[in-house]
């Protein structure tokens, strides 16, 4: 794809979010509450377009902690592939298709409200090159929630429990140098109207996200990568302060191990680290109130632990699997 070529599929791709961003406002929770360090992990809880863009099957264990709170998120997706006959003495091989499924199970206690919720997230790759290289993804996920509220004092019958829909949508565009991406998650808002008071009101809203960033090849033969990006996240409250809702993020990637950062103007910052085995990997995230006293906020601690599973056995492995 040549120069000129490029520029014309960046432009459709700027065109499309636009539009997609606008339809967003006009008829747009966090999904879960916690933990927050998918938005580094597992990104494609947020949009569900990310669900299958990458050539394998990834299990993954988010849990985080902080005080009296704890959550925990167990996701997984995949590119769906099938069998493609060889021919002679040529083995048989695994052909993607341009499909993505995935899915999640949480469970959030945040004060008085506990969650447990499961998803269902599916995707569709359009192609934007030859060698599949570049594509531009949809994609969309529908979510049943329980949700507990207690007011602390009542006694457990006066507990108020509900059941609730919910669902996300996504575009996301992936190229060799550059990605970018916007997604709506829980469109449908919070269930039913709080009281005066809002004792009882669900702490669920819509929430909208914009990614975007480049990938920097600084060392070819070392696989050292440079992945500067931001994130910014609002929601119907403060679709008019974006400024104040950007979270620059810094990553690099040393071969099998990957650290960085994040930071935002709520007077946050984190830092976070990942290592990579043959077949699964670890990490952990750190968030700190930098203006806050530590023993006035507790800081946020969370862990990852997930597998990816390589499907294409007849070839040579590829632990490239970030």
């Amino acid at each position: 794809m040549n120069l000129k070529s490029n520029r014309q599929v960046s432009g459709r791709v700027f065109l499309v979010f636009i539009l997609v961003f606008s339809f967003c406002i006009a008829e747009g929770q966090q999904t879960p509450l916690n933990p927050i360090s998918y938005w580094v992990f597992t990104p494609y809880i947020y949009n569900p377009a990310m669900v299958g863009s990458k050539d394998f099957l990834s299990f993954g264990l988010n849990a985080a902690f902080q005080g009296e709170a704890n959550s925990q998120l167990i996701s997984g997706n995949s590119r769906i592939s099938k069998t493609k006959s060889g021919y002679f003495s040529s083995p048989d091989i695994m052909e993607f298709k341009n499909l993505g499924v995935g899915g999640s199970v949480f469970r959030d206690i945040n004060g008085l409200s506990k969650n447990i919720g499961i998803s269902a997230s599916g995707s569709f790759q359009i192609p934007l090159n030859t060698r599949n290289l570049s594509f531009l993804s949809f994609g969309a996920s529908v979510k049943g929630i329980y949700n507990t509220l207690t007011d602390s004092v009542g006694p457990p019958s006066s507990y108020k429990k509900t059941f609730y829909p919910d669902f996300d949508l996504g575009i996301y565009y992936y190229g060799t140098s550059f990605f970018a991406g916007l997604s709506s998650t829980n469109i449908l808002g919070n269930p039913f109207k709080s009281d005066s008071l809002e004792i009882f009101k669900i702490p669920v809203q819509r929430q909208y996200f914009f990614t975007a960033g480049v990938k920097i090849l600084l060392s070819k033969a070392l696989n050292i990568v440079l992945e500067p990006s931001a994130l910014i996240i609002v929601n119907d409250s403060t679709i008019r302060k974006i400024t104040n809702n950007i979270n620059p993020i810094i990553k690099l990637y040393l071969d099998n191990f990957c650290f960085g950062s994040t930071f935002n103007s709520n007077g946050k910052i984190s830092f976070f680290s990942q290592f990579r085995y043959p077949k699964f990997y670890v990490g952990a995230y750190y968030e700190l109130a930098k203006k806050t006293a530590y023993f006035k906020k507790t800081p946020i601690v969370e862990f990852t632990l997930g597998m990816n599973i390589q499907p294409d056995k007849s070839r040579l492995a590829s632990h490239s699997h970030w």
